[in-house]
């Protein structure tokens, strides 16, 4: 068989090395290439972006903790603490610093007791906050709970057991509604203070904590601390120190607000002292009222709850936010305004019928006295008929005028949040809010002469203008912060005031009106001459009674025969000593009846407590109730508001007062309650009362 002839190549070695030293030098020219690619990335590393890798690199062992300063103490006129910091601990969580959240809470919920209030308020605060910044999870650890954490601690990335200064309140119930209380940042705050204040875990919430709050907040410092490759601090290369909050002094007095409020006993309502020569409040008393410690590290929801359900309304400011119909402690005002814009004078006399009717109608205005009565009279015997014809002859446009200038229908400008500004009967108003009612009639005008109808003034707005006619007719603002304390090494500073502006220029109609005003304690057919006996000083006032629902044809009504909710408003204004006054006072008590027989005591026990240094006696607790010899748990009737002792643990528990029944019960006690030995260092006392 014929087998193909192979073709055999002839080998070229000279080709062959030819070709090696090619593919060699391109193997070399691309390593070169390679090493130099490499090189210069180095290169870049290394001289180029050395800087900016440098600084991360110093950023990964150096770390900026903020530092959150001290807020700002609060004291009274005296010196007397009313808002301090003690010293607590609270867990923060770094969510970017943490390898798995959930899991790291589930963990850290087995050795501190976590609530899901706690948790949920963390994740809500989380949303809003950067995930470099710390967010806390848990305020006041216990010492328990921080030695757990402390043997458990490399378990958890990301988490610190931070000190802090936690708010304290002494005093309690008895402050509640005038420093108000501060609680934890939310979503709102967040947004308000801005990035740069996320450090902050506490902002002021109601009272002079809330309008004050960027004084006594103070700004956040910053501390660098190194840490190794584990996180854990090494040590702290430098720091900016935090600013501390101002420290502020108020007017208040601790002693006389305590007076106030154990005067009112059980009651409702509300009272303000003003200091007639500067505005400065010397007792601001709004009951029922509430402990403000309970707002600080987050109020739960049973609490919470307990306070909104209570009718009564605890956590209600009825001297900011409250208003009621001022009722016969307007006849004063009115009166001045009569002579101001003379259409009145001290001398004109007016008749009473007891009776008074507007042409054409049969429905009469009804007025307990007879006979005829001037200005004085007018006031002293709370004369109705005296106002009624005044306040047609004047007209509703001027009578609103004259009493604007008095400060009704505008916030009074205290210092604190959320004023209102009442209701000035108007037909603008009634237009506007009232229309069903028609238009403006002349009976408008007569009811609203004696504090009645549309009317709604606020307490402060009572005492404002009260203390304006003592002070010869110069009415100032009310205020609470007198001064502030910046930094330790500088004195207290004067907080200033704007200046006073007249209501009357005529010194003359003001007598008149004191004058009258005096009558009503000290004279014979005085409607406060109740509060007179055995009184060594002079009282200038005026009681008022503001219905809540109106009578029927000419029947009255008797306040206590009806049920708490629709009783009178009992009124009382005044100040004392008429001849040189100090102190102004305005007292309304809900479901009071008639001023005189409730609101004017009330405001004798605050004046004699002022004026006389006479302490009304605080309310006698109850014995604790014997234990039987069998062990049984003992029956003893207890005061309203107050639960008995009982002999076992279970039933102790059980008959703790609620936090609503305990709202109910006003704070009386003038001491701090702080468990501290060693009492808080104060400031310079503030000058004492004449």
């Amino acid at each position: 068989m014929f087998k193909p002839h192979r073709r055999r190549y002839i080998k070229n070695a000279a080709r062959e090395v030819e070709q090696f030293r090619a593919r060699a030098a391109l193997g070399f020219l691309s390593v070169a290439l390679a090493l130099g690619v490499i090189a210069a990335w180095y290169f870049k590393l290394q001289v180029i972006d050395h800087t900016d890798y440098a600084m991360r690199s110093e950023a990964n062992r150096i770390k900026q903790r903020p530092e959150v300063p001290a807020r700002g103490v609060i004291y009274d006129r005296k010196g007397r603490v009313l808002a301090e910091n003690v010293p607590a601990y609270r867990l923060d969580i770094v969510p970017a610093e943490t390898d798995d959240l959930d899991q790291t809470i589930a963990g850290l919920a087995k050795i501190i007791a976590l609530t899901p209030e706690d948790i949920e308020r963390f994740h809500d605060t989380r949303k809003v906050t950067r995930s470099f910044l710390p967010v806390t999870l848990r305020l006041r650890i216990t010492d328990e709970e921080a030695a757990r954490f402390a043997v458990d601690r490399w378990r958890y990335r990301g988490v610190e057991l931070v000190p802090y200064l936690n708010r304290r309140y002494p005093y309690g119930h008895l402050f509640a509604h005038v420093v108000g209380y501060v609680g934890r940042v939310d979503k709102k705050d967040v947004e308000k203070l801005g990035e740069g204040t996320a450090a902050y875990s506490h902002t002021g919430k109601a009272g002079i904590e809330r309008a004050y709050d960027d004084s006594l907040r103070g700004g956040i410092g910053y501390e660098q601390i190194e840490t190794n490759v584990d996180g854990r601090i090494i040590g702290s290369i430098g720091r900016i120190p935090a600013k501390p909050g101002s420290n502020l002094r108020l007017s208040i007095d601790a002693e006389l607000q305590r007076a106030a409020t154990i005067a009112f006993g059980e009651l409702t309502g509300s009272a303000i002292a003003i200091d007639p020569r500067t505005g400065e409040i010397l007792a601001m008393v709004s009951l029922p009222t509430y402990d403000p410690n309970l707002f600080v590290n987050g109020i739960s929801h049973t609490h919470y709850r307990s306070f909104m359900d209570d009718p009564a309304r605890p956590l209600f400011n009825r001297n900011v936010l409250g208003g009621v119909a001022p009722g016969s402690t307007l006849k004063p005002l009115l009166v001045l305004a009569g002579l101001d814009s003379g259409l009145r004078t001290p001398d004109d006399k007016v008749f009473s019928t007891g009776e008074f009717r507007l042409p054409g109608q049969k429905r009469g205005y009804r007025d307990t006295h007879t006979g005829w009565t001037d200005a004085r009279r007018a006031i002293g015997d709370s004369v109705n008929t005296y106002f009624y014809k005044l306040s047609l002859d004047m007209g509703i446009r001027k009578f609103d005028e004259y009493l604007s200038t008095y400060g009704f229908g505008a916030p009074s400008g205290v210092d604190l949040s959320g004023e209102t500004a009442g209701i000035l009967p108007s037909p603008e108003w009634k237009a506007k809010n009232a229309k069903k009612q028609g238009p403006w009639y002349a009976g408008d005008t007569v009811i609203s002469s004696i504090g009645q109808g549309f009317w709604k003034a606020t307490p402060l707005q009572l005492a404002q203008s009260t203390a304006a006619l003592a002070d010869d007719g110069r009415l100032r603002r009310p205020h609470l912060v007198v001064a502030r304390h910046d930094q330790y090494d500088q004195p207290w500073k004067a907080v200033p005031q704007p200046a006073p502006r007249l209501i009357s220029r005529n010194p003359a109609h003001l007598q008149v009106v004191r004058e009258g005003m005096i009558r009503v304690v000290h004279g014979p057919g005085g409607t406060a001459r109740v509060i007179s006996h055995n009184l060594p000083y002079t009282i200038a006032g005026k009681t008022g009674t503001a219905q809540v629902i109106s009578r029927r044809g000419t029947a009255s009504l008797d306040p206590k025969k009806l049920p708490m909710h629709l009783r009178h408003r009992a009124l009382f204004i005044g100040y004392a000593p008429a001849e040189a006054p100090t102190i102004a006072i305005a007292v309304v008590v809900e479901g009071g009846g008639y001023g005189a027989s409730t609101a004017a005591p009330i405001a004798r026990t605050i004046l004699d407590a002022w004026l006389l240094g006479k302490m009304p006696e605080e309310p006698k607790k109850p014995e604790p109730a014997e234990t039987p010899a069998t062990g049984a748990t003992a029956a003893t009737a207890t005061p309203a508001g107050t639960t008995a002792t009982t002999t076992t643990n279970t039933a102790a528990s059980a008959a703790a007062p609620t936090p609503s029944s305990a709202s109910k019960t006003p704070a009386v006690v003038a001491t701090p309650t702080s468990p501290q030995k060693t009492p808080p260092k104060t400031p310079p006392k503030a000058p004492t009362r004449p």
